[in-house]
This record gives structure tokens, C-alpha cells and sequence, in this order.
């Protein structure tokens, strides 16, 4: 239980903050906890918003169901995102239909088109 500022052993109790025990350096005077912080989420409860997301589910709606930040499980998603590899399809295409584009444009009336009646 170092002081995470200068990494001395030498501490003494100072209270307690939110439940949690406080302790003060006797080096250089920082307070510090050594509880587990509320930023750092369990591994399970991550791939469990993975599979939420899967299942359709938005970050808001899987935030407010786990009890953590929506933004927390965006970050949580796009990271796991990015660690995918895409599957690539290394076959050419040898035809390219752009039919319904094609009749959209010829259908498509103009307002000159208009004036010609």
C-alpha cells in the first residue's frame, strides 16, 4: 500500500471518505485510497454489454441495465470493434448492376419537363 506519488511505505489513517478508508503520506502529505476505484469495471460486465449490443440493445438502455456510464459502454464497444479483423473477399466482380439507379434517373421528372405540356 505505496503512496502513489512517491511510492513510500510510510502512511498513516486519515478518516474516511464515502466509505472508504484514507490514508495520508507521511512523506509527502497526499491522501490517497486504496480501495478498488469506481472507474475500474470487471471484465464480465464488459463482454456482458458486448453481448447486449449484439442482442440489439442501445448504450443508454444497456448503461442504465449494468449501472455504469453509457458513455463507458460506447468506448467498451468501439474498442472491441476495432480489435475485429473485417473479413475480407479477395474475388473480383465481374458484373455490376445499377438497373434501379438507372430507371430512378430516367423517371425522375424535371421542372422543365413540366413546362413542355
Amino acid at each position: 500500500m505505496d503512496c502513489p506519488r512517491c511510492g513510500s511505505g510510510e502512511y498513516k489513517k486519515n478518516g474516511i471518505v464515502k466509505e472508504r478508508q484514507r490514508y495520508e503520506c507521511k512523506q509527502c502529505g497526499r491522501n490517497y485510497t486504496v480501495q478498488k476505484r469506481s472507474g475500474e469495471i470487471p471484465e464480465e460486465i464488459r463482454q456482458q454489454a458486448q453481448d447486449m449490443y449484439l442482442e440489439g440493445l442501445g448504450f443508454r438502455a444497456i448503461g442504465r441495465i449494468l449501472k455504469v456510464s453509457h458513455t463507458a459502454v460506447y468506448y467498451w464497444i468501439k474498442q472491441a470493434g476495432k480489435a475485429l479483423e473485417l473479413p475480407v473477399d479477395e474475388e473480383k466482380v465481374d458484373v455490376v448492376e445499377v438497373d434501379e439507379l438507372h430507371t430512378y434517373v430516367n423517371k425522375k421528372k424535371l421542372p422543365m419537363d413540366l413546362d413542355s405540356r
